[in-house]
């Protein structure tokens, strides 16, 4: 008898803004960040996911310091990275740290990975920034060789392992979910490449992010990898009572949030990013939305609900909306099926 697979259904989380302006009180900072996180829990959000930069305009919280405090404060929520830049650190380093904070969350690390784009981080850190896809590449592969419990013997721009055995593992003898980061097809076939799960830029249309999942799908069956995989999305969102409310709560920090921003379509308006690329509007609108991703397929969308200066009552209030309304709403919508979205789409887009 053939066994039937569990209906997958989509997971809501929410990419938290740990930073805090020069002149704001960290203290004060930190309190409302761990009260935003303690609400995501107990409203059944699946996920949180931290940033991660160096030489910033603001008081940065770094991530895995963050992260490893976190897990010591929840016990059901993921959480992890949306990115950590692996270029800019040794991947040895990184395979005992990411395995530590597995470990002390109890498996709920999910390890989101980027190349990064700032030059002024990779010049402090004197690493050449056109090496960065190559090196995320690279360590990509140490890490999971290390997480293999095997002795492991390559040299690379990271140093020389001989034999080089970790012992410290994640929970998962395959590690943790690994998400990685990437602008465009060539980025997008490199994920493929590297069989991960394409963590999509919170730019495009409904649309649009329904091209990139049959570009990416049709990526993996080409390089003969499963289907059968997270497929997260990463957006914007503010969900207030009514669509003017949100769009009020959120309209001007988004404008000013995204006005210099490397990736986003120069020239859009507000009502633009606000219609077709964010996820901001009454539960009944963000239902709405998010149902039209689990149909193409997405499985995962994590929303990032505050932007600097955003009072913390209209934050509460997206993390509480969704709890209440939106993900009960969820429970009874499928995610797509990757064999019929593939099948509907790979006649009409091609890598």
């Amino acid at each position: 008898m053939t066994e039937t697979r569990p209906t997958r259904r989509i997971r809501v989380g929410m990419s938290l803004s740990a930073h805090y302006t020069p002149e704001a009180s960290v203290r004060e900072g930190l309190r409302d960040t761990m009260e935003q996180v303690a609400l995501a829990e107990e409203m059944g959000l699946d996920t949180i996911l931290l940033g991660h930069h160096y030489l910033t305009r603001s008081q940065f919280l770094q991530p895995l310091s963050t992260v490893a405090y976190l897990a010591a404060r929840t016990e059901r929520i993921r959480l992890g990275f949306g990115v950590y830049l692996l270029p800019l650190h040794n991947p040895l380093a990184l395979a005992e740290e990411f395995a530590t904070i597995d470990q002390l969350s109890g498996g709920r690390l999910i390890l989101g990975l980027g190349a990064g784009y700032r030059s002024v981080e990779f010049r402090a850190f004197g690493i050449p920034l056109e090496e960065r896809f190559k090196r995320m590449e690279e360590y990509v592969e140490v890490l999971r060789a290390l997480w293999s419990g095997e002795p492991v013997t390559r040299s690379g721009s990271f140093g020389e392992l001989d034999g080089a055995r970790v012992l410290l593992k994640p929970v998962e003898p395959s590690g943790p979910p690994l998400w990685l980061g990437a602008f465009g097809p060539v980025g997008m076939r490199r994920v493929a490449r590297l069989d991960a799960a394409w963590a999509v830029a919170p730019n495009g249309t409904v649309e649009e992010v329904a091209e990139r999942m049959a570009m990416f799908r049709e990526a993996l069956v080409q390089h003969g990898r499963s289907l059968d995989r997270d497929y997260p999305l990463l957006r914007e969102g503010c969900v207030a009572l009514t669509r003017q409310a949100a769009v009020d709560a959120a309209g001007a920090f988004l404008a000013e949030q995204y006005e210099n921003y490397r990736g986003w379509k120069h020239g859009a308006s507000l009502d633009d990013l606000i219609s077709g690329h964010a996820v901001i509007g009454s539960p009944e609108d963000v239902i709405e939305r998010l149902s039209r991703y689990a149909e193409i397929g997405y499985t995962d969308v994590v929303l990032r609900l505050q932007w600097t200066g955003m009072p913390q009552a209209d934050v509460l209030r997206s993390i509480r909306l969704l709890g209440e309304e939106v993900i009960p709403a969820l429970a009874e919508v499928p995610v797509g099926e990757p064999s019929e979205v593939l099948r509907k789409s790979i006649g009409e887009v091609r890598i």
